[in-house]
């Protein structure tokens, strides 16, 4: 005799099936319009396993449409045993497989993006959550007497994935518009003394003096390009700081504040310049406010912006150039590379001939 699902099988079915479903809801969080959690899902974790830009948006928006598709499949008896269970399960082993090698490779850090931003874990608390899920339905197969219907299910689950997908795909589209990059100046400055920093003619200007110190004073590094002149024409003139920040980032902001406060009674402290990630650009003036000072910035593309930190760094990224040499880069929130005041001061204080 047959026996409909009792409450152990559905609790395994609902805690998977809720792993999934946040799983996917995590990599479009907060604002799927704002492409930041997904772009950066695509950056670090498909480039760098050769997928191409254009695949990326591809296979990322596929996948999360597949994550919700299993998740709400699992709460329907539609060939559970044969189908969906085993669709599940060998995700996972491909996930854990796919993060076996991170931690071999690159060691425990940094967010494994499983649930984005909204739950950031570390690869191998990805990898025990996976493991534990295959071993939960496992059980569930060995305790579930599925009823068969006399019907196939087939239209009906290829209907449920086919529309998870294609929603991913309107909600999140494959190009956005590109933001018109912007600067500002800063507050404890004059407004005119602030543009002369990035228009056309003070550049050339400012370029001119910084090479007469040079030639009076032999310190510092020779001269050579940091691939960073096509944001700030000025930027391997001297020393300067160039930080790459998220305008929502609580650790960016914190960042900010830090240098702010290096900055101040300190006339020798470099130019800081900003490139901001375009999400959330509205959070911009929040942003200064929580800083206590306006910096020059400019607004680029997620992947552009990925592309210039470097696809395996991550916010808040500051970047210590000294005629065009990076002297130091911090980046993250964890790790040896994350940002130090202290070190910091240290490496501003080191004289090279």
């Amino acid at each position: 005799m047959n026996k409909s699902p009792n409450i152990s099988s559905w609790s395994i079915r609902i805690i998977v099936a809720g792993l999934f479903l946040v799983s996917a809801l995590g990599k479009i969080f907060p604002d799927p319009s704002m492409y930041g959690t997904i772009s950066t899902f695509e950056v670090q974790q498909l480039y760098p396993m050769g997928f191409s830009e254009l695949l990326a948006k591809y296979f990322s928006r596929t996948l999360i449409g597949i994550e919700f598709a299993l998740g709400f499949l699992l709460l329907f008896p539609f060939n559970l045993k044969k189908w969906v269970i085993p669709s599940i399960i060998l995700m996972l082993s491909v996930f854990c497989i796919h993060l076996t090698i991170e931690i071999i490779t690159k060691g425990n850090v940094g967010n494994c993006g499983c649930f984005g931003s909204l739950l950031p874990m570390t690869p191998a608390q990805a990898l025990m959550k996976n493991v534990l899920s295959i071993g939960l339905l496992v059980v569930l197969v060995w305790k579930l007497d599925e009823v068969l219907p006399k019907k196939s299910n087939y239209l009906a689950m290829s209907n449920i994935v086919t529309a998870c997908i294609l929603a991913m795909f309107m909600i999140v589209p494959l190009f956005k518009k590109s933001t018109e990059a912007v600067s500002a100046p800063q507050m404890d400055q004059p407004v005119d003394q602030v543009k002369a920093i990035v228009t056309p003619d003070s550049i050339a200007t400012a370029t001119a003096i910084d090479t007469t110190d040079v030639k009076e004073k032999p310190i510092g590094p020779k001269q050579k390009k940091s691939g960073f002149a096509k944001y700030y024409a000025n930027i391997d003139q001297g020393k300067k700081l160039l930080c790459f920040f998220a305008p929502s980032c609580e650790h960016c902001q914190a960042t900010a504040k830090e240098l702010t406060e290096m900055r101040k009674g300190n006339p020798e402290f470099p130019e800081l310049q900003i490139l901001f990630m375009d999400e959330a650009p509205e959070e911009i003036p929040n942003f200064f406010k929580f800083a206590g000072a306006s910096y020059p910035y400019k607004v680029i593309e997620i992947i552009e912006f990925w592309n210039a930190i470097g696809n395996e760094k991550n916010v808040p990224g500051v970047c210590y150039l000294w005629n065009g040499n990076v002297m130091k880069f911090y980046e993250g929130t964890e790790g040896p590379h994350k940002f130090s005041v202290k070190d910091l001061k240290l490496q501003l204080q080191k004289l090279k001939k």
